[in-house]
């Protein structure tokens, strides 16, 4: 009989290490996911995510969902805890803010306007402090619900819903302008034509 998220966690509360296991492969991979967009090291991500579930494990029954909301959320929390706990140990006189890259050899992108596309993105995502970002990552690459996100960020879901929107349309018009000074700056190329 499959056992619900809530059973689950209260299984684990008391013991059950298959339960908690359940609960790791739900959200192993995205946490991963997450840690890696924050890292760009494999070997790191997946160090740090074994790091987030320790600690989630040796504090899972002090989680309550009154307290700590979503238990998505509470995970996701961690995890960005956990990665600045990382780079404060890596680079204690650095900003933490500056703690960010989205992977730049993304296989995704093949041709050369996508690479462009995705650097002109990743300048603007790095311009930005860091909860804003963890917001958009979390929202457009892991698809979290603002009521998840607001969990692992510390605010209201409003205020994350503010920020993701305000930050989408200011990528958008960053976009756009650059697009703009590229097509202004281009040589003219002669008409077949004539001119």
């Amino acid at each position: 009989m499959l056992r619900t998220e809530d059973e689950l966690i209260h299984a684990s509360q008391n013991g059950d290490r298959q339960a908690f296991g359940e609960l790791y492969d739900v959200y192993a991979e995205k946490l991963y996911t997450f840690i890696y967009y924050k890292t760009s090291q494999r070997e790191t991500a997946e160090d740090l995510t074994s790091i987030v579930f320790m600690k989630a494990l040796r504090n899972l029954k002090k989680y309550t969902q009154t307290e700590q909301g979503s238990f998505a959320g509470w995970l996701y929390a961690i995890a960005r805890n956990t990665v600045i706990d990382h780079y404060r140990s890596i680079r204690p006189n650095d900003s933490i803010d500056d703690a960010f890259d989205l992977p730049s050899h993304a296989h995704i992108m093949e041709d050369t306007e996508h690479h462009l596309q995705l650097e002109k993105i990743q300048t603007y995502l790095k311009s930005l402090p860091s909860i804003k970002r963890d917001i958009i990552l979390m929202r457009v690459w892991q698809e979290l619900p603002y009521k998840t996100i607001a969990a692992a960020v510390g605010k209201t879901e409003d205020n994350c819903k503010m920020m993701y929107s305000r930050s989408i349309k200011e990528l958008r018009l960053a976009l756009t302008s650059i697009l703009i000074l590229t097509l202004m700056y281009l040589p003219h190329l002669s008409s077949p034509y004539g001119s």
